[in-house]
């Protein structure tokens, strides 16, 4: 059979080819029931959203915002990884993988609908979770106007109630989850790239997990790294070279602006979103070349 699977193929791209593979990718992986990461989720949400009701008013935004921001990146993030992990290796397993290559189907196509298919299922888990997001902080604002209108003298009701939809809802929500998202996408991009010549989908759960840790702590090792005079050149390039095939994912993350409701320009935004772009790009693309020129 591995004859009949040659490297390369000499195909006309075919986007229909590609989105039938994603769309049953998609199909696959719900049926895995990796949605019970939103019921945690939820959970989560509803257990803070308790929690805040007993802090002041600016602070139960923050910290509820903190919360829920923070459990997005977390959770699309294993989402992510485990959903990634287990394509290609479920896959060679069934002799899916086979099938699906002995007909007229490139190796490109099959690995952009697998990826493709997983972008897909991040764009729903994260869109279920603003939504859900969404509806705890309109509740708490709700709640929190209606006891200001009880204590608050009726001159000063309409500032103070601006200044609580301020802290509520503001232009940062959308950019931030938006964010969220792009970096969720990278690190199924890291974790497909793995999964091309790991030789389980444990050790690529196990890798795209360091690598996750390293793309966090990277910035502070490379700050103290460049600052030490003590340090040898051949250690700092090192580091630099870990920094280029390595993203920072911190720069990925804009939680700490919008919780204490800093302004995030559409320039930075742009930046940051054209950056996560180019490295999802480039792992995919390498992630090509090892898996064209497997053998299976």
């Amino acid at each position: 059979m591995n004859a009949a699977l040659p490297a390369h193929r000499h195909q006309v791209f075919s986007v229909g080819r590609v989105l039938a593979i994603a769309s049953n990718s998609l199909l696959e992986l719900v049926r895995l029931k990796v949605f019970y990461f939103l019921l945690l989720f939820a959970f989560a949400c509803i257990g803070i959203s308790f929690f805040v009701s007993n802090l002041q008013i600016q602070e139960q935004f923050q910290v509820l915002k903190d919360v829920s921001l923070g459990g997005m990146s977390v959770f699309t993030w294993l989402l992510a990884v485990l959903a990634t992990a287990m394509l290609l290796p479920k896959d060679i397993e069934d002799r899916t993988l086979y099938t699906i290559l002995a007909k007229p189907v490139s190796r490109f196509e099959y690995l952009l609908g697998k990826f493709l298919g997983v972008i897909l299922l991040l764009f729903i888990a994260i869109s279920l979770m603003s939504a859900f997001f969404v509806v705890i902080l309109y509740t708490r604002e709700q709640a929190a106007l209606a006891d200001a209108a009880r204590m608050t003298p009726p001159q000063f009701l309409e500032i103070e109630q601006a200044k609580l939809r301020a802290n509520a809802f503001n232009a940062n929500l959308l950019p931030g989850i938006l964010l969220i998202y792009l970096k969720a996408v990278l690190c199924a991009a890291i974790t497909l790239l793995i999964s091309t010549f790991a030789s389980s989908w444990i050790f690529t759960i196990i890798v795209s997990f360091l690598v996750y840790l390293i793309g966090h702590i990277q910035p502070v090792a490379r700050a103290a790294v460049m600052e030490s005079e003590q340090m040898a050149g051949l250690l700092k390039s090192f580091f630099w070279l870990v920094a280029v095939l390595i993203p920072d994912l911190t720069a990925l993350s804009l939680v700490d602006d919008i919780v204490v409701g800093n302004p995030i320009s559409w320039i930075l935004f742009a930046k940051t979103a054209a950056l996560g772009g180019v490295y999802i790009c480039v792992y995919f693309l390498v992630s090509y070349v090892v898996f064209g020129g497997k053998e299976l």
